[in-house]
């Protein structure tokens, strides 16, 4: 029968025993005789006078290193004094090797993928780096695709996504900063940063609420995100998140600060503001004219996606004058017999897209494209043949969901899919002005909003000039000089590069 492991507190002050088998054993019982902690017994030296023993957790730790290190003890001279220095210096010609006096942080290194040493007749063990992680290959980014730009998105090791920084900026200001957040998951994080161009005050301000977090886990980059963010009750996302190492080095060469979790492929960027999650990374790799319109778009998109069924509800409902006479003789027509007002018609399809949406995310991919596509076609047509709704109807609700798609990121649909059911409602019970309502409402909302005491819609309100040279339009690079004040007020300056002009 196991013996009951001990409590998690009372590991903090325990030291190993200087009896090895009594060491070994209380690790073991500890963690409950798992089955992938391996213990590896050996001897140092000729004579194999010093017993000693290699426990690790496989399949996080190299254990070609640790048959390295149990194949060369042989060669140990046992004889001459100070054998536990001696013992971390030859252990450390293989990792990086450290002494460990108590229990504690003994366990949480054998955890998190170091092999552990102990000795018979030492009270102290030694922890070696020799981690190896199972992690899948640096490969395209699924959810912020480019026609033009770089491939390469975050994984879900967060050493390898610093890397993947590192070889975007090779600047010695590129400042990394390590730190620990769960009790029990022991979640790494980097904080990524320009030392010279970060302003110090946020920076401040996100140590202050990081080290606030007093939780058992964080297993995901949306636990941290919610922990940190200025407003809790609002759909509106205050912190930015993405996969892409490129969008994120462009961040942080704005001031902006970066934060990597380990096991998630995302990175949230601090401060946050509105009209940066509906940038892309092409537009930076497209001419300014064509990453202008292209951008126009987006922002249109932005009131398609939220106003367009509202919009029709209204002026089929209240506001029939505004609709030329043979289109709205046609729309008569199509309603005739129709079981349901226009608003009931309008919140049935936009349920049942929002049903398709989340059953195409949700299945395996070949499958759940088959029934987005499939499933919207069918269910559109047979409905407007059964007489349930008109098809002045699916065409709105087809155009919102085709606008809804092509904003960048996908955090900053979701509260605008929230907001349209809303409008639907006031443009259902008042018309025009509803609607003109609930914009100034939601207006008011955002404009009260802020990101690490940055305002949401800083740049268009409070309205900087110098930074409408990559807000609404991207212009030409040879414009973009300064960085946007809303991130930074030191190093402003980001180039000096003339206009270009033809040889003579």
């Amino acid at each position: 029968m196991k013996q009951s492991a001990p409590p998690h507190d009372y590991l903090a002050n325990q030291e190993p025993s200087p009896d090895l088998n009594e060491t070994i054993e209380f690790i073991l019982t500890t963690t409950g005789h798992s089955e992938d902690i391996i213990v590896r017994s050996f001897s140092l030296g000729r004579n194999q006078t010093v017993k000693a023993a290699f426990l690790y957790v496989e399949g996080l730790c190299d254990e070609d290193a640790v048959e390295k290190m149990i194949s060369r003890a042989k060669f140990f001279d046992e004889k001459k004094p100070n054998v536990f220095e001696r013992t971390q210096r030859y252990l450390e010609e293989v990792g990086p090797a450290k002494t460990l006096s108590c229990y504690r942080p003994l366990m949480d290194k054998l955890l998190t993928g170091y092999a552990i040493c102990v000795m018979d007749g030492f009270s102290n063990a030694l922890a070696v780096a020799v981690p190896q992680y199972m992690e899948r290959p640096v490969s395209e980014p699924v959810s912020e695709e480019v026609v033009r730009g770089s491939r390469e998105g975050f994984v879900e090791n967060v050493r390898t996504n610093v890397a993947l920084l590192r070889r975007r900026i090779g600047d010695e200001q590129l400042w990394i900063e390590a730190k620990t957040i769960g009790t029990r998951t022991k979640t790494k994080m980097a904080i990524a940063y320009m030392n010279d161009i970060v302003d110090k005050n946020i920076l401040h301000e996100l140590h202050t609420r990081l080290n606030r977090i007093c939780t058992d886990s964080i297993l995901e980059d949306g636990h941290i995100e919610e922990l940190i963010q200025d407003q809790t009750y609002t759909p509106f996302p205050t912190v930015y998140s993405t996969e892409r190492p490129d969008t994120t080095a462009a961040h942080l060469l704005e001031g902006k600060i970066a934060i990597l979790i380990d096991g998630t492929p995302m990175a949230l960027i601090v401060p946050a503001l509105f009209v940066q999650f509906f940038h892309n990374a092409e537009d930076h790799t497209q001419r300014a004219d064509i990453a202008t319109l292209i951008r126009l778009l987006r922002f249109l998109c932005i009131f398609i996606a939220l106003l367009s069924p509202s919009i029709y509800i209204a002026i089929t409902t209240f506001h029939q004058e505004l609709i030329p006479t043979v289109l709205l003789s046609n729309l008569a027509a199509q309603r005739e017999g129709a079981p349901f007002p226009t608003f009931i018609e309008t919140l049935i399809m936009e349920i049942t897209f929002e049903i398709l949406r989340e059953a195409g995310i949700r299945m395996p991919q070949p499958v759940g494209q088959a029934v987005s596509i499939v499933g919207a076609i069918v269910i559109g047509q047979a409905a407007v043949q059964a007489g349930i709704v008109s098809a002045a109807v699916v065409i709105v609700i087809s155009i919102t969901a085709i606008a809804s798609f092509v904003f960048p990121n996908y955090s900053i649909g979701v509260p605008i899919r929230i907001l349209r059911f809303g409008f639907m409602a006031l443009a259902a019970s008042f018309g025009l002005l509803g609607i003109c309502i609930g914009f100034t409402a939601v207006l008011l909302h955002v404009s009260t909003l802020k990101s690490f005491g940055i305002p949401y819609l800083k740049g268009l309100s409070p309205f900087v000039w110098k930074d409408q040279t990559d807000t609404i339009i991207r212009a030409p690079k040879w414009l973009m000089n300064e960085r946007p004040e809303a991130t930074t007020k030191t190093n402003q300056t980001r180039q000096r590069t003339p206009k270009p002009s033809p040889k003579d």
